[in-house]
This record gives structure tokens, C-alpha cells and sequence, in this order.
């Protein structure tokens, strides 16, 4: 049996990849410190509110509520942490 005539592909043309120097944005220099301090902060105020029974000066009027306020500063860190590069 004959053998088949082979077909060159047409390569198709890729240009060159240049060369663009991608910089990274870089965070503030306050971001990380904030990020830990506001984590810090909420555990430390969820700490003194189930100590003192929510009666630390200033949580009373707030009640149950201080649970509320403890986690905002958590998750204020954790929405600052995604912009962490």
C-alpha cells in the first residue's frame, strides 16, 4: 500500500512575548500593623465584655450588643487583610 503524503502545518505566527515588567503594588506600610492591630483590639474587647458581664463603663448601654461591636473590629481587619499585596 502507498505511504501518505505528509502535510506540513502552517504554523501560525505568534509574536514574541515582550517583556513588560509587571511591579507589584505594594501595601501602605501602616496596613499590616492596622490589620493585627484591629484583630487584637476586637478579641481584647470581646475579652473585657464577657469578664466584666458587659458592665465595663461604656458597654452597659450597649448590652449584647458589644458582641457586635468586637466582631465589626475583626472583620474590619480580615476586609484589610484582603488588600494585603
Amino acid at each position: 500500500m502507498p505511504k501518505s503524503r505528509v502535510r506540513k502545518k502552517k504554523d501560525a505566527y505568534v509574536a514574541p512575548a515582550v517583556a513588560v515588567k509587571a511591579r507589584r503594588k505594594q501595601s501602605p506600610r501602616w496596613l499590616g500593623p492596622l490589620v493585627i492591630a484591629l484583630w487584637v483590639l476586637g478579641a481584647l474587647y470581646l475579652v473585657v465584655a464577657y469578664f466584666t458581664n458587659f458592665g465595663a463603663p461604656g458597654m452597659r448601654e450597649l448590652g449584647n450588643w458589644n458582641i457586635a461591636v468586637g466582631f465589626a473590629f475583626i472583620a474590619t481587619g480580615f476586609g484589610l487583610a484582603t488588600q494585603w499585596h
